[in-house]
């Protein structure tokens, strides 16, 4: 008899919970929502950021405002998102590096990108680009990999921190070809352009729609994309494929996540809502105009971002480790 009342009471308070969670869709979000983007502003992932800001908004009725966080390869802000109160109202739009690559470079990370956040889905990938300062004498990967050899004592790489998706995708050029250049940390990738429009800086590597303008303007060379197919915005570009450099291949995923606990409901009613937005022609071509592969439909929702991240931990750790012992 007192175990039918005790299960009695847990149907009771499983239906009761169940009932909170249904309302809470209904009355979601109530007041504005924080995007953090652990970054700072002008760069991809805040561009990126700042896109599903308007989905949210048009779709949700309510207002979904920007915080930059950068810092620390984008932990510092990630940190700050998986400590939030799991109600739906801080969420981040994280990428490779904020979730896949950061604890194979932060021992203390103080957050588990697979365990501290709920997956809402994958936004888009953007394949990297290797840009140069102009007047370094390299028109190619080729040429590139000779000159940085023989300056490599005085080579500057700029990043946005340790762990960043500018990090990881010079990281895997570095070892490729075998130098030790020294890595000049920025709030943003940004700031690193910046640094290399000013001379500071020698070289990056970036997701296209960062240095796009400036690659255009011919202030910056572009000498490789970091993937098997070129970019239609850079179609004169060739690919590290084509120039005989397959490991520098790097293409993040900037995604949403929310912290963990946050009730199913409100995770569900934020990927539909992306959804809906990643469906919409203009979306698409803003993305695309950026450089972005806009995920495939069957790749969006929760699940398929869990998968993802747990595969692209399980692809970059071998190679980060064997880098970073180097």
């Amino acid at each position: 008899m007192k175990t039918a009342r005790i299960s009695t009471w847990i149907g009771i308070w499983l239906a009761l919970l169940a009932g909170i969670g249904g309302a809470q869709a209904q009355t979601y979000p109530a007041h504005t929502v924080t995007i953090i983007v652990p970054f700072a502003a002008g760069g991809p992932a805040d561009i990126t950021g700042r896109i599903v800001a308007d989905i949210f908004a048009r779709h949700l009725g309510q207002q979904f405002v920007v915080e930059n966080v950068g810092g620390a390869g984008g932990t510092l802000g990630s940190l700050r998102a998986a400590k939030a109160a799991p109600d739906g109202y801080t969420i981040i739009s994280g990428h490779m590096g904020t979730h896949a690559a950061a604890p194979f470079f932060y021992p203390n990370l103080g957050y588990d990108p697979e365990k501290d956040f709920e997956p809402i889905g994958l936004i888009a990938e953007q394949p990297e680009l290797l840009t140069v300062r102009k007047d370094i004498p390299a028109n190619n990967l080729k040429e590139f990999i000779a000159w940085a050899k023989a300056n490599e004592s005085k080579l500057n790489m700029g990043h946005a921190g340790v762990g960043s998706v500018s990090y990881v995708g010079c990281l895997l050029l570095n070892s490729a070809i075998g130098i030790k250049p020294t890595m000049v940390p920025f709030t943003g990738t940004a700031p690193v352009m910046n640094a290399i429009l000013a001379g500071q800086i020698d070289y990056d590597c970036d997701p296209v729609l960062g240095p796009l303008s400036h690659v255009r303007a011919g202030t910056v060379k572009a000498l490789a994309i970091a993937t098997k197919k070129r970019s239609p915005l850079l179609p004169d570009v060739p690919t590290s494929y084509e120039q005989g450099l397959p490991q520098f291949d790097c293409a993040p995923f900037y995604a949403l996540f929310a912290p963990k606990g946050t009730p199913q409901a409100v995770i569900d009613r934020l990927a539909a809502a992306l959804n809906e937005g990643l469906n919409e022609p203009a979306v698409q071509k803003r993305l695309s105009d950026l450089g972005a592969e806009i995920a495939e439909p069957n790749r969006r929702g929760p699940k398929a971002l869990a998968e993802l991240v747990h595969s692209e931990v399980a692809r970059l750790g071998p190679i980060l480790k064997a880098a970073t012992a180097k």
